[in-house]
């Protein structure tokens, strides 16, 4: 099996390292590694001199979904693993994926399960990050509970729903796995085989207030599934409805008014 392994990263070149550093430390070896910079200004450029075998890319700042665009139309290999940055790998992960998929070859999208270090200490996952495999559209509806450093996905699945949406700052994992999910199986490899490491001020999901404001954006595209509709408007009521409390106690007027009327709008559809 074919590999390209996809890093994007942005001023982090201290972790990428250690991520870098696990990739090569894989029991199964990667065909290509490419590392998306997207547009750094701390000393990331030297990592062409520390591991001089993976592809280098450096671009204007752009964004998450765009570096890893970026990597995914430059890979030559026809299944693509993403790692974070800030996240590693344990040994044997691409292993398990190659195993599944040549017990599973329709399959065409995998994941596994995570470990959690916050502030160099090890924490208990929250219950609502379970994860599953097989069709697991309803499960992911709530929130994203695949994260992007578990998945290995073949090219033509990303070919059939496109890719990331570089229209959305953050959440844009969420709105890939939702249209993967829309209509194919992804398979769960259940052991912990990455770590993810938390508590940086830097990372997306600390940066951004109200991440439902996003995750209705992904959700809303996806009222054009007619099979899905029903769980999709279910999810939007409940989330408008958060987002309008929110938007309420801090006194956003045209927040309030937004969500007032898409509540009233899919209440009556």
């Amino acid at each position: 099996m074919d590999i390209t392994v996809v890093i994007p990263t942005y001023n982090r070149f201290e972790v990428l390292k250690r991520a870098l550093t696990s990739v090569y430390l894989q029991s199964y070896k990667p065909a290509e590694v490419i590392i998306v910079d997207d547009g750094s200004t701390d000393d990331t450029k030297k990592i062409k001199d520390l591991f001089p075998h993976a592809q280098y890319i450096y671009q204007e700042n752009s964004g998450v979904s765009s570096a890893r665009n970026t990597g995914i139309k430059n890979s030559t290999c026809r299944h693509i693993a993403f790692l974070d940055s800030d996240d590693t790998w344990h040994v044997e992960k691409l292993a398990r994926h190659v195993e599944f998929h040549k017990d599973n070859p329709e399959i065409l999208m995998s994941y596994t399960d995570e470990r959690w270090i916050r502030n160099t200490l090890e924490v208990k996952m929250p219950g609502k990050f379970q994860k599953y495999g097989g069709d697991i559209f309803k499960e992911c509806l709530s929130h994203c509970i695949i994260a992007p450093s578990a998945v290995l996905i073949h090219k033509k699945l990303l070919e059939k729903v496109g890719l990331f949406d570089e229209s959305l700052e953050v959440c844009e994992d969420y709105d890939l796995w939702l249209r993967v999910a829309c209509a194919n199986e992804i398979g769960l490899i259940d052991q912990k085989l990455i770590t993810k490491y938390g508590g940086a001020q830097d990372q997306l999901s600390m940066k951004h207030w109200g991440m439902d404001r996003f995750r209705v954006l992904a959700l809303e595209k996806l009222l054009l599934f007619e099979n899905k509709q029903e769980l999709v408007l279910a999810t939007l009521l409940k989330k408008y409805k958060l987002l309008l409390k929110g938007a309420v106690k801090h006194n956003k007027t045209l927040e309030i008014r937004e969500y007032e009327k898409k509540i009233k709008k899919y209440s009556i559809s």
